[in-house]
């Protein structure tokens, strides 16, 4: 019985340090705005699974969050980590790096609603690299 524990302790620690489960984007609605030219709005729902988390990265927008249900944390370079339960709201702006983007559960899935004005044919989403 005891010559399986070895085994079966890497196998824990190999789960406890995998990588979080990556967010679940879908895009709403995009639409180019006629009154702005070279603007658009993306606005987007983001689903967290238990423990999941964003990579590091910025939009080159003004981007709202708005959660509907569980509990997130966000932050941007140089600001504090902010946790947002539903009803909440969260904004960041073109420069701002965001470097905390997660779901503040281990147990309960998260979903928010994110609207992006930017400019036309910008992607939504920029990695960020060595942070």
């Amino acid at each position: 019985m005891f010559r399986y524990l070895p085994l079966a302790l890497a196998a824990c620690a190999t789960l406890a340090h995998a990588a979080p489960p990556e967010p679940v984007v879908t895009t709403l609605m995009h639409q180019a705005l006629a009154d702005a030219p070279g603007k658009e709005v993306m606005m987007l729902t983001v689903d967290y699974a238990p423990g999941a988390a964003d990579p590091v990265h910025r939009h080159d927008a003004h981007g709202f969050v708005y959660v509907l249900e569980g509990t997130i944390v966000m932050g941007v370079e140089g600001g504090k980590e902010k946790t947002l339960r539903a009803g909440e709201t969260f904004y960041e702006g073109p420069r701002d790096v965001h470097t905390v983007g997660r779901n503040a559960s281990r147990t309960k899935p998260a979903r928010f609603v994110v609207f992006l004005l930017k400019d036309k044919d910008k992607p939504a989403l920029i990695p960020v690299g060595s942070h």
